[in-house]
């Protein structure tokens, strides 16, 4: 296809896909003259991807691209290939300089979270240690939401509400059944693009959803238990 259809069906203007082109984010097409170039069905896929990254994750166009570097790299293991795309691992394969290397490309929330998960762990067991062990659940020592559970319980301890861990279990065993719920609609596809760009969809547009969703039910629950 010419450029204008790929821009059509990736949804991004011409100009756009010209940058990502620049950039490195996609690769040349097929040369026709000395002009023009032909693209196929990789570069759509590819090209939803990054409008994934960049428009629904936030991420800039640096960050994007060590992000498909490590998606290329790994893109015969579907889990590196999710957690690279939702930021569960960090795109660079040293441990030691993860989230050092893309320099302001990380959001900056993430690089505190995942200093700060860092620092734990060297300081001890934390918080979501114990609940991760208790679930018998695999992440990786990298990811920000490790350090958003000890941090919320801390929070909520520092202001006298008697809450730990062992809370939280009953609501790891829903968030499991979501996240099951959640890859079952990966399962259809095989490509590793297409997986890619729907779970970022399916993680980053659903959440505020599935939060709403906790508020109605939290109404239509006080309505059944104390309304007249």
């Amino acid at each position: 296809m010419r450029i204008s259809e790929l821009s059509r069906r990736g949804g991004v203007p011409v100009t756009t896909v010209k940058h990502y082109l620049r950039e490195g984010l996609l690769p040349p097409g097929r040369p026709t003259s000395a002009t023009q170039a032909e693209y196929g069905e990789t570069h759509i896929r590819r090209l939803r991807l990054i409008r994934a990254l960049i428009g629904v994750r936030g991420l800039s166009v640096g960050a994007t691209r060590e992000v498909l570097k490590a998606v290329s790299e790994h893109e015969t293991d579907p889990h590196q290939v999710l957690g690279l795309v939702l930021g569960a691992r960090p795109a660079t394969t040293d441990d030691a300089t993860a989230g050092k290397e893309d320099g302001g490309d990380r959001p900056e929330g993430a690089r505190n979270a995942m200093d700060a998960a860092d620092a734990a762990d060297a300081a001890g067991t934390t918080d979501a240690d114990a609940l991760l062990a208790e679930m018998g659940w695999e992440v990786s020592k990298h990811a920000p939401a490790r350090h958003v559970v000890t941090e919320t319980l801390e929070t909520l301890r520092s202001l006298g509400v008697d809450y730990d861990w062992r809370s939280l279990v009953p609501y790891a065993a829903l968030a499991e059944r979501t996240a099951a719920l959640d890859l079952d609609q990966l399962a259809d596809t095989t490509d590793p693009l297409e997986r890619a760009e729907r779970a970022v969809l399916l993680t980053v547009l659903l959440e505020p959803a599935l939060l709403a969703l906790r508020r109605l039910a939290q109404e239509s629950e006080s309505a059944r238990r104390y309304g007249g």
